[in-house]
């Protein structure tokens, strides 16, 4: 088993705070989508520490950011393991898996904006497919249209954001010392 590196495990556990206190706050907002999409729907604040922590540090940080955030924001939320948890679960982790591949295969080329709206989408699909599974009615996937036309404004949002917050993180030191191009 390999030695834990006492900065990388502060860092991770700053952004999970951080990541899952923006989880939290957004619920007590008022939410002006909530009207048009219902109670659930969000504006996806913590995935801006997801993208400028894809930016930064890549897909595997990524994903444990974001799987840890919607754990930690669903116990202190009050909905851990709740129709609300699976779905957020789920959203966060696989858009932040789509977003840090992406990252990854397209070479450093998609923008923050281009990855964050990328991850907006996924986001939706993927909570959208999960709410069919555990209700067993895939009839809940007439609503993707309408749920990807307002993910376009918070995604744009959450990357113009998440872009500004990638600016102020300390960068990777790769092992020769040099720092990592992001």
């Amino acid at each position: 088993m390999g030695k834990i590196n006492t900065r990388v495990l502060v860092r991770t556990s700053l952004l999970v705070a951080g990541a899952a206190t923006l989880h939290v706050v957004e619920t007590l907002l008022p939410n002006p989508f909530a009207v048009l999409l219902g109670p659930g729907a969000k504006l996806g604040l913590a995935n801006i520490v997801t993208l400028a922590v894809v930016l930064a540090y890549g897909v595997k940080q990524a994903v444990v950011v974001a799987a840890l955030r919607a754990v930690l924001g669903g116990l202190l939320g009050g909905t851990f393991l709740t129709f609300g948890f699976f779905l957020s679960f789920a959203g966060a982790v696989a858009s932040a898996l789509v977003m840090g591949l992406s990252w990854r295969l397209s070479a450093s080329r998609l923008s923050a904006l281009g990855l964050s709206l990328l991850g907006a989408v996924t986001h939706n699909v993927t909570q959208l497919f999960v709410a069919s599974l555990l209700v067993s009615h895939f009839g809940l996937m007439v609503h993707l249209p309408y749920l990807l036309f307002f993910a376009l404004p918070t995604g744009y949002f959450v990357g113009i954001v998440g872009q500004l917050l990638h600016r102020h993180l300390p960068k990777e030191v790769l092992r020769s010392g040099a720092f990592r191009k992001v």
